[in-house]
This record gives C-alpha cells, structure tokens and sequence, in this order.
C-alpha cells in the first residue's frame, strides 16, 4: 500500500522532509501546506499545495508530517487526529507540556501513530552506541553524560526560534531537547530531574542559554547533562555511556565513536575508533543537509513500517517527545525552586 503523506511547512527542514516522501518508494506527497504560497510550490514538485490549513486537509491523505513553527504544532496535530490521520511531528513536539498531552490524548482517543522526529537517533555514531549498550559489551550502565551547544543566536533562521513564548523556552528546547531523548534512549524512562538554568549570556528573556541538570532513571542511574548557546567552538554534540566493563562515546560535528572495553576493572584495555569519514566528505562537499536527509531517509521508513504493523525501529513516539518536553520544563522548575522535580513513570505507546 502507498501512504499518501502531507506535508505541514516548506521551510528548510520541511523541504527536506518533502524531499524525503517523494524518494521513498512506499509514500506518495498528497499536498504540502506553507503559508507563503512561492515557498509551498517550490518545495511540492507539482504536488497540491495549500496557503490554509482547510485547504490543505482537503487533500486525501493517510498521514502527515508537521515541520511548522513548534507554537503551531499542536493545533495541526489535533486537527489531523480529528480527520483520522496518522501524525509524525518534528522535535519539539509542542512548546508546552500541555500541547504534549493533548496530542498524546487525541493520538489513543483516534486511534492513530504519534511519531516525533529525533533524527539523532539515526546517526550512525548514536545508532552505534545503543547496539553497544544493548548487546551488553561495557556490561551494566553506571552512569550517562549528555553535551550539546552551539555559539548561540546566530544559529537560529527566526527570532520564534529562540524567544521563549513562541519556542516554550532556550536552550533546553532546542539543543536540549536532543539530549533529553538520548537520555530517555540510552538510561529508558527519566523520573527525577535536578537541575539549573541561566541568561546571562544572551538575556533573551525566559530563554536559558546555559542548563546543567542531572537526570535520572526508576532504577536511580543518572545522566549528567549541559545543553548550552555559548559553545563558543560551534554546534557538537555527543552522548557518553558508561557501564562495569567499559564505555563508549558517540559524537557529531563531527561523527565519531570511541569504544573501550576491558574484562574486569582495572584490566588491560581494548580501544576501537569509529571516525566516519564518508559522512565528513559528504558534509565537506555539500552540507549538514546531507547527514540529516539520511536520518530522515531512515526515520520515514520506519514511520511507514510502523504504520503497516511493524514495530517501527527506533522511531520515538508521541510518549518520548511529551517526556523530553516534560524534562525541559522540569529543569527550569528545578531551577526556580532548587529541589528536584519528579516525573511519573511512562512507557511506550501503544497502538
């Protein structure tokens, strides 16, 4: 069966979420929705498109996918429930833990897939670590540390991007809401969360440039974490797994993985480097566009499987982008009051 997929937003990543369907050979585009009409039309390759959002769910379709402003999330998500659609929403999910739920709530009550787009999870460096972890060669998890930054408000095509009433907050929203999901993909649920955030970098109002927390699973396995906007040396990333028999490290900007392993502690170490050196020419030669449209590849299929029954790989649901919200929030919260937050258990999806 072809999935017919409509496309919400034709700015840099919705173009490369359209670009996307149209090279997957289990999805049609049924109609791309921008409110500039040139932006919509160059991005659809003759597609339908749509100026309105009435217009464009006019549209038959199976599916959408939402790369609009993350303030208007929402209200296309509960808009595409109501009609009986599959959504897959980019990250942030919403910009309120509230939009979060009412969306998780619209997805059971129709009856419909709620995916969210965490492409860094299709990275090969953190797709690598989770084999690792998971096949049990550094042996039981002992502790996790997250990093992610860049040099701040010159990274951001639009001033919503960074203000917190239009982003739902700085750092922690952006950079951040990665980490709180590779925390979530590497540690399972995240249910306590201590942390602190401050401004006074760039003083943008209610948006942090700095947050440093500490999470931690049921089991009490913490995760140290640092979202921030003065990473002065430019955007990286990289996530650290660490267990009894070893460690192993993932990175991007640039992409890379470093494993370690040893047999008992204090035992001689095996060392193996993972440099990834077609992804640097890729990006040399082009652009970061190309790392992600592979991630994109990867997370659409999965998208399609999961709608055709399949368990749908390492796709997040609508559950891992509610929590990632609900750790940005909490981190500010924790901040305020300099006590922990705690977050009430929650699992999978189902359905």
């Amino acid at each position: 069966m072809i999935v017919r997929i409509g496309v919400i937003g034709a700015g840099v990543i919705g173009r490369l979420r359209i670009a996307t369907v149209q090279a997957h050979p289990g999805t049609t585009l049924a109609a791309v929705f921008d409110p500039a009409a040139g932006a919509a039309e160059a991005a659809a390759g003759g597609a339908p498109t749509a100026t309105t959002l009435d217009a464009f769910f006019a549209h038959e379709m199976d599916a959408v996918i939402i790369s609009s402003p993350v303030q208007h999330h929402d209200e296309a998500a509960l808009r595409a429930f109501a009609l009986g659609l599959h959504v897959f929403v980019e990250k942030p999910m919403a910009n309120t833990t509230a939009g979060c739920r009412a969306m998780t709530a619209a997805a059971v009550a129709a009856g419909r897939h709620l995916a969210v787009g965490f492409n860094l999870r299709y990275f090969p460096s953190f797709r690598f670590m989770r084999q690792v972890v998971d096949d049990g060669t550094i042996g039981e998890v002992d502790h996790v540390r997250l990093f992610g930054g860049h040099d701040g408000l010159a990274n951001f095509r639009a001033e919503w991007q960074y203000r917190a009433p239009e982003s739902g907050g700085g750092a922690t929203m952006d950079i951040g809401i990665h980490l709180a999901d590779l925390g979530r993909y590497y540690l399972g649920d995240i249910t306590e969360v201590y942390g602190q955030a401050t401004e006074r970098v760039w003083q943008v109002p209610g948006s942090e440039d700095n947050a440093i927390a500490v999470l931690r699973n049921p089991a009490g396995v913490a995760a140290s974490y640092h979202a921030t906007w003065n990473e002065w040396a430019g955007y990286r990333v990289f996530a650290e797994v660490y267990g009894t028999l070893g460690m192993v490290r993932g990175s991007y900007g640039p992409m890379r993985n470093l494993l370690i392993t040893h047999e008992r502690p204090g035992a001689a170490r095996r060392v193996q480097r993972r440099l990834y050196p077609e992804v640097m020419l890729r990006e040399k030669l082009r652009s970061w566009e190309v790392t992600t449209q592979l991630a994109f590849a990867e997370e659409l299929a999965d998208f399609v499987a999961r709608l055709g029954g399949g368990d749908g790989g390492v796709l997040a649901d609508g559950h891992d982008g509610l929590r990632s919200v609900e750790v940005s929030e909490a981190i500010r919260e924790s901040a305020r009051t300099r006590e922990a937050v705690h977050l009430p258990p929650l699992g999978r999806m189902t359905g």
